[in-house]
């Protein structure tokens, strides 16, 4: 148990802007699901993108963003506005990140293209718009994430605006629904005389344009309804600099590591709809609405799979605070990392001993429960992480003299998009090594629209294939990424105690230095 002491309470955030701030990283966090979820099952199953091309569109732009996340953490700390430095971008920023994610869904079905300078056109396009997307989202996902470290100088008021800014961010999670909404608003399309894949295709489009806007909007709350209260160093890192001091600073030099192995993780969410649209509903998510009515075996288990994920993210979020006030951050780290694989691995299991169906109630609660727990182990560990770098923040002002808040933050959000990336390639080894890919998901499509049953299907790539690379795919990689990822931060390098002490010295020197400076 760690011995905690009160930092001195000064100069922090009002309700309404707290309320404000969690509005906008709620709006922020539902383009995140729009461009990433909707978009990786746009570009996989919709407009049927070979899946080593879609792979390596996600792993690349990542890689760029490996680049560029530090360099816009630069730019924040070196901005001096009358806003301050983390608020211009939240202002000015997410119009632009609107039209860019709605641009990136205006392309066409790769299985429908009949040359193959147009097959290359459609790869480029979707990898264009999707690397633009990362690079205007970054400009405003480091400020976003920033501004919590410099719109309170209380360390308690900080770890919940962290906290509060997580379950904003995991409310938001509802934008996966735009793959529900999009494939609901194809089914009118397709009423009216389209073909199947072309209704698809539509609803995606209309559904991004309407669900970005409404999204765009509330993220503009972030930035118009804060205040920046503890200011920005005078002294700055050059961009080398601020590479080197990302590494040396050994606190968050085993967060990032540690992040980075646990990848994995992210295979759940970015293949969640795919899953549920697939194996659960069978290749449409309005085969719930069956000729008799409701399907109720496939809305329990939609409910099941979905809302036990979600419950279980909030209740990981929510206890990460109150479990801080009496253990150690590095201690609740590691202990929900760890036995966060045991839920994964557990998964396969119940897979593999159902005979590959685990629809029926009878395996299909238990797996569930699973889901649950890997669930809450992944909303603690989200809230954790965030803390323990504006930990780092602190512990590189006290050490050097200079805040980094966005350098810092910079990390988080890299290791976020690392984490999509390096899982999006993995999933694409496995669906291409079963043949998942192309003009197969096309052909699969236009099959389980005719009445084919997705558990059996063929396809030329033996039955079960397919529903057995998903399962795999969200289970056994994530196991293995939650173990490895306790071992760069197992003797992590900033105690809980240590840290309050630095920070209590901190807010001292701040409120010295504002008395001496002269009165205007």
């Amino acid at each position: 148990m760690a011995t905690k002491s009160s930092a001195i309470k000064t100069n922090t955030y009002t309700k309404p802007e707290i309320a404000g701030y969690m509005t906008g990283m709620f709006g922020q966090n539902m383009i995140y699901q729009i461009a990433t979820t909707g978009l990786y099952f746009y570009f996989q199953n919709v407009i049927c993108l070979p899946a080593m091309a879609l792979g390596w569109i996600m792993a690349l732009a990542r890689v760029w963003d490996a680049v560029n996340d530090p360099i816009m953490g630069n730019f924040v700390d070196r901005t001096h506005t009358k806003w301050g430095k983390c608020r211009p971008y939240l202002i000015f920023g997410p119009p632009v990140i609107m039209v860019i994610t709605i641009l990136a869904y205006f392309n066409s079905n790769y299985a429908d293209a009949t040359t193959a300078g147009g097959r290359v056109a459609i790869i480029a396009w979707a990898a264009v718009s999707y690397i633009l997307w990362g690079m205007t989202y970054t400009v405003c996902d480091i400020p976003l994430w920033g501004l919590t470290s410099v719109i309170t100088e209380d360390e308690g008021d900080r770890a919940k605006a962290l906290s509060l800014a997580r379950i904003a961010a995991g409310l938001a999670g509802i934008g996966i629904l735009v793959v529900q909404i999009s494939q609901a608003v194809g089914a009118s399309f397709e009423a009216s005389g389209l073909s199947h894949s072309e209704a698809q295709r539509k609803g995606f489009i209309v559904t991004a344009i309407g669900m970005t806007v409404i999204s765009t909007i509330l993220f503009e709350f972030a930035g118009l309804s804060t205040k920046e209260r503890v200011a920005g160093s005078k002294e700055h890192y050059t961009i080398k600099e601020n590479f080197q001091i990302m590494w040396k600073c050994r606190p968050f030099r085993q967060i990032l590591l540690s992040g980075i192995l646990r990848s994995p993780m992210m295979l759940l969410l970015i293949n969640a709809m795919t899953v549920v649209t697939y194996y659960y509903a069978n290749g449409d998510i309005m085969n719930v609405i069956g000729k008799d009515g409701v399907n109720m075996p496939i809305l329990i288990n939609m409910i099941l799979v979905a809302g036990m994920m979600f419950v279980g993210q909030f209740l990981g979020m929510g206890l990460a605070p109150k479990l801080m006030q009496k253990f150690e951050k590095k201690n609740l780290y590691n202990f929900f990392t760890l036995i966060g694989a045991l839920p994964y691995a557990g998964m396969f299991l119940l897979y593999l001993l159902s005979g590959g169906d685990v629809k029926p109630l009878a395996w299909g609660v238990p797996f569930s429960l699973f889901i649950f727990l890997a669930g809450t182990a992944m909303g603690a560990i989200n809230v954790l992480q965030s803390v323990m770098i504006a930990d780092c923040v602190d512990y590189e002002e006290y050490t050097n003299g200079i805040r980094t808040d966005g350098v810092f933050f910079s990390g988080q959000s890299f290791i976020t998009k690392l984490s999509s990336g390096i899982a999006a390639l993995i999933s694409s080894v496995v669906f291409s090594a079963v043949g998942y890919s192309g003009a197969n998901v096309d052909k699969l499509n236009d099959a389980l629209h005719e009445g084919a049953d997705f558990l059996t299907y063929d396809g030329g790539t033996g039955a079960g294939k397919y529903a057995a690379a998903m399962m795999f795919i969200i289970s056994i990689p994530p196991a293995i990424g939650m173990m490895l990822a306790a071992i760069p931060t197992w003797r992590y390098a900033l105690s809980d105690t240590e840290h309050t002490r630095m920070l209590n010295e901190l807010v001292a020197r701040r409120a010295a230095a504002r008395a001496e400076m002269p009165e205007e």
